[in-house]
């Protein structure tokens, strides 16, 4: 695999990300028209998994901290709700960290970042 080439496991979570922030933030949007007091926090939340998608993509390695910090915040939300959705959510936050660290993905991030712009 050439150093700049992105491994497919990047592109998956990525568009993840994008799918989920762009749904999210259409999906809610309804409440932030009707000023439900949450609603330009779940927004805000939905525009950060975007840009996680989005330079996820282009190679930046700040994003993948993003994107675990993101799904981090997740688990955290979601221990105040049901122990199943806890469990859900922590076991997506270990497995997009063990995907995003891997050795491969490691060397795209660190090429990407090192490739003349």
């Amino acid at each position: 695999m050439s150093s700049s080439k992105r491994p497919i496991s990047v592109t998956i979570l990525a568009c993840l990300y994008l799918a989920v922030g762009a749904g999210g933030f259409v999906v809610h949007f309804r409440e932030l028209l009707a000023h439900h007091p949450d609603a330009v926090g779940i927004e805000v939340t939905e525009f950060v998994a975007i840009l996680c998608g989005v330079f996820l993509l282009l190679g930046h390695n700040w994003a993948r901290w993003l994107a675990v910090a993101w799904i981090a915040f997740h688990v955290v939300l979601s221990a105040f709700h049901s122990l199943s959705e806890f469990a859900l959510h922590a076991l997506f936050c270990a497995a997009i960290a063990w995907i995003l660290f891997r050795p491969e993905e490691s060397r795209y991030f660190r090429a990407a970042r090192s490739e003349p712009t």
